[in-house]
């Protein structure tokens, strides 16, 4: 055997290892697709469900997605000023829940929810936006600015040492128990459209949350100081240069974060009807799956993001699993929806939408 042939031995063992990986990721990617594409079918064959259910499943995920695109574009703001992954997030929702809980049920207890619906939800999400801005506001000033300019991980340990640290402080303040949310007899009921319902609390949530993203995208993109948070953006360096307070964008960046979060966190409440202290992880990883599946530091991107993930967790179990013969479908929409969200990130890791607002520095 001549010494070429030695030599290349390891270079053709490694190249047959590395192809034989390939092989299994792809199998495990195309049994995925086998999977989804055969219980779909055998759903449609089989229809157990009426025209007005898949209507409910239908409105369910715009009102889960319209969450959670809300709470994706605290993430995706920050990422896209920062470069910093801000795990505390959900914790703000979860601080703006409690807030508008503590006024809801006075308000409840007093009738005036039910007499007063524009006033008392106003006053509900005025408090709950006050709340949560001001607590992102002193995580920014005391915790975040210190590690602004650190390497490595240490403003990634600090934001989950932000979340720990708000999820305790709410569970010593006010128990660990879960507190029922107000639930007013408008809430109740719902529009009828022949044999189809929209639940009013879905169309509140629903309405809302686009007014209230269709305005935060505006002021992104139509004032001064949304410019200033897109060249930020670009390059902070050149964006201070040229006379961009740096600081004070972080601030508003946060400020609407903030504020999106303490919103969501209302409506969160309203559809579950419960709060307690750990309510905020699970919409917040959910979020954050969105900012990434829309194309993280992407405004749009994170909307989109979370309105896909809101309708593939309410549909996806009935029309893939259910097709299946797999029992109590719905117990697994979790395992549905990060699945599906895993399977766009492999064919399109930049996200649906890719990267506007945070690109890649050199």
């Amino acid at each position: 055997m001549s010494a070429t042939a030695i030599d290349r031995g390891p270079w053709l063992t490694a190249l047959a290892r590395i192809n034989a990986v390939d092989i299994v990721l792809w199998a495990l990617r195309i049994g995925v697709l086998l999977v989804v594409v055969v219980g779909t079918i055998n759903e449609l064959i089989k229809d157990p469900y009426t025209a007005a259910q898949w209507f409910d499943f239908l409105m369910f995920g715009l009102t889960l997605g319209s969450i959670y695109a809300q709470i994706a574009l605290g993430y995706t703001m920050v990422y896209g000023v920062l470069r910093l992954i801000n795990f505390a997030h959900g914790d703000f929702m979860m601080c703006g829940a409690f807030a508008g809980y503590f006024v809801a049920t006075p308000l409840e207890n007093s009738g005036f929810l039910d007499t007063h619906p524009v006033a008392g939800m106003a006053a509900i999400l005025a408090v709950a936006i006050v709340v949560s801005t001001t607590i992102a506001l002193l995580t920014e000033r005391i915790a975040y600015r210190p590690f602004r300019r650190a390497g490595g991980l240490a403003p990634l340990i600090c934001a989950i040492g932000v979340s720990f640290f708000l999820e305790q402080t709410f569970r010593g303040m006010f128990g660990s128990d879960v507190k029922a949310y107000p639930s007013p007899s408008w809430q109740r009921s719902a529009f009828q459209f022949g044999s189809l319902q929209i639940p009013r609390v879905d169309a509140l949530v629903i309405v809302l949350a686009v007014l209230f993203m269709g305005l935060l995208y505006l002021i992104v993109q139509r004032t001064r100081m949304g410019t200033a948070m897109r060249a930020t953006s670009e390059d902070p360096e050149a964006a201070a240069l040229m006379g961009i307070d740096v600081n004070k964008v972080v601030v508003f960046t946060f400020i609407l974060g903030g504020a999106m979060a303490g919103i969501a966190g209302v409506f969160y409440a309203f559809v579950y009807k419960q709060v307690y202290f750990y309510m905020g992880f699970e919409p917040g990883v959910k979020a954050f799956g969105a900012a990434v599946l829309g194309g993280i530091g992407n405004i749009p991107g994170a909307m989109l993001g979370g309105f896909f993930l809101g309708l593939v967790e309410s549909i996806g179990p009935s029309v893939f699993l259910d097709g299946l013969g797999i029992p109590a479908p719905y117990q697994l929409r979790d395992l549905i929806a990060f699945t599906l969200l895993i399977m766009v990130l492999i064919f399109r890791p930049q996200g649906l939408l890719g990267e506007r607002m945070a690109k890649k520095r050199a």
